[in-house]
């Protein structure tokens, strides 16, 4: 499958297409406040593929959506974020669903950014923040990263998208080990292999504020992270304090957020100098532009690291 297939809105900026969700954001200035929530990861790992039908991009598995709106219901789909996104038309429904169902354009970037700089994962600790599909996590995982934590708004996503596309991507190899040939684009029969990669994993679902409180309370230890990973989360400003509280919070001293993002999201306001703006004045980061993507919509990654850090 090429790339461009699983890139649903890689020509589209987020946006509300219903009228009466752009009416609804306009009115609502703070970010939903969703609890946070640990997803255990169950012992039957074939329990977490069935039904689901998978899809390839470059070398990796991931959940073909179609079927997940065709098939998640009921208890699966206990949000409605499913349902309410496919009847509304909406890729974005605020303080409901946060657009993790869909692979946003910025996810590749992204990942073309680590192969280009060479970013090093091995014996890290990193956050896939704003997960969705997980693949820049995933990604991380095979680079030999000591642990990975997904987080997404919505436990739907987490349940019927991100862990399933951890599980597909490292139940079959892991790591270096794994064959750079591209994986057969249909549902995995059976999640045989490496468990011990999903040892390393933890997910999370809610808000940013609960997600962080739930990690730095947690009876687990939890240590900071040294890198964390985010695209296309700062597309209304409105959740930008709440992003970079959590940043504050959760990034090792030393660490380096790696977050990708378009120059502007039309319809919605954020875009990557306004959140450039906003973290000079809360004067806790310092920031970077190392790459610029010119074709279609202007894109950026901004590393982030604290001032006077190594």
């Amino acid at each position: 499958k090429s790339r461009e297939t699983a890139k649903p809105a890689a020509d589209s900026s987020p946006k509300l297409v219903a009228a009466e969700h752009q009416d609804e954001a306009a009115s609502k200035k703070n970010p939903c406040v969703k609890a946070a929530k640990e997803h255990n990861i169950p012992k039957d790992l074939n329990k977490v593929l069935e039904n689901k039908v998978m899809e390839t991009v470059l070398d990796l598995f991931y959940v073909k959506l179609s079927v997940v709106e065709m098939t998640c219901s009921g208890d699966t789909d206990s949000e409605g974020i499913v349902s309410q996104s496919v009847s509304s038309h909406s890729d974005l429904i605020p303080g409901i669903y946060e657009g993790g169902l869909k692979i946003w354009e910025c996810t590749f970037d992204l990942m073309d950014y680590f192969s280009e700089a060479e970013i090093e994962f091995t014996n890290k600790t990193v956050l896939d923040l704003g997960c969705g599909a997980g693949l820049l996590g995933i990604v991380a995982l095979r680079g030999e990263a000591a642990r990975v934590h997904f987080q997404d708004y919505n436990s739907t996503v987490i349940d019927e998208i991100t862990l399933p596309n951890v599980v597909a991507n490292c139940t079959s190899c892991s790591g270096k080990d794994r064959k750079a040939s591209k994986p057969p684009s249909k549902r995995p029969k059976n999640a045989e292999g490496s468990p011990d990669v999903l040892n390393r994993c933890r997910f999370f679902s809610g808000e940013w504020s609960q997600v962080s409180q739930l990690l730095l309370n947690s009876n687990k230890p939890c240590s900071k992270y040294d890198i964390i990973l985010t695209s296309e989360t700062i597309y209304n400003p409105d959740y930008y304090s709440a992003l970079h509280d959590t940043l504050a919070q959760l990034l090792d001293r030393n660490g380096h957020v790696y977050l990708a993002s378009k120059v502007h999201y039309f319809g919605v306001g954020g875009g990557i100098y306004l959140f450039e703006k906003f973290i000079e004045e809360k004067n806790v980061f310092r920031t970077s532009m190392v790459k610029t993507i010119d074709q279609g919509l202007q894109r950026c990654i901004m590393e982030i690291a604290f001032k006077n850090s190594c």
